[in-house]
């Protein structure tokens, strides 16, 4: 089972994390993204891409495993049973649909785009299990999705325009009350 989803920058800051298995406070979740960059960070890119160790949060036979992109380490933290090179693989599909949807992903489209880049993360991985790896499937989705919401905005913009609200709510705006 995948434990959870960090992406971060060269120098520690989280762009994008989920978290599958529960970290109880936010103190704690800090913690783990810290300990995570530190592993992660501190080996050359020569070395594998896989780390075996212990999250305390997470218990024991916890792996990361990991890419770097540019300025970017995608990590995975996954239980024993999963396969390092099915994660490996998972994390290719995941940046690949990212670039797909961005045309070129980088550190800002994360930050700009974080709806988004959930929606294609969730696509992917849904509570820790693997749900498509297909990167068509998921990018039909996400074209999909899309069209759903450029159709109800064009809908609202037609038939809801604020004057056409505020006539069949009453008209007179100025009597409502605001409870702040």
């Amino acid at each position: 089972m995948i434990k959870g989803i960090i992406i971060v920058n060269n120098h520690g800051k989280p762009r994008l994390v989920k978290f599958y298995q529960s970290v109880e406070s936010e103190s704690l979740q800090q913690n783990v993204i810290r300990r995570v960059f530190q592993q992660v960070a501190a080996r050359p890119d020569s070395f594998c891409n896989y780390l075996e160790g212990a999250i305390p949060e997470w218990g024991d036979n916890i792996k990361l495993i990991y890419r770097h992109y540019a300025t970017l380490f995608f990590v995975f933290a996954v239980d024993s049973q999963e396969s390092d090179l099915g994660i490996l693989d998972l994390i290719q599909v995941f940046v690949e649909s990212l670039d797909r949807c961005f045309e070129s992903v980088c550190e800002l489209d994360l930050i700009f785009h974080s709806d988004r880049v959930h929606y294609v993360l969730d696509e992917i991985v849904m509570g820790g299990m693997v749900l498509e790896t297909n990167i068509h499937s998921v990018l039909q989705a996400v074209k999909d999705q899309d069209r759903l919401h450029k159709d109800s905005l064009t809908r609202v913009e037609a038939t809801e325009s604020a004057s056409h609200i505020q006539q069949r709510l009453g008209g007179d705006t100025s009597k409502w009350q605001y409870n702040w």
